[in-house]
């Protein structure tokens, strides 16, 4: 579904990024511009950020999770 109409973000993408290397939702707002024009959507996109960070955490049974910094490893 569309989270950020004024840039176009779906929520998939959201997750993309975040399972891409974003690690909060400051690295996921940076990356695709969602929260950046009129800031409606920042909220649910925090949401679905925090949910995916979460579920990625949680299969990694790592509270510490961030994508990055397991690829540099």
């Amino acid at each position: 579904m569309y989270v950020c109409l004024c840039q176009g973000i779906t929520d998939g993408q959201i997750r993309n990024a975040v399972q891409g290397g974003c690690c909060t939702y400051r690295d996921v707002r940076i990356a695709l511009g969602v929260g950046t024009q009129c800031g409606k959507c920042a909220c649910v996109a925090k949401q679905i950020a925090r949910e995916t960070l979460g579920e990625e955490a949680q299969n990694t049974q790592d509270a510490t999770f961030c994508p990055a910094v397991l690829a540099a490893s």
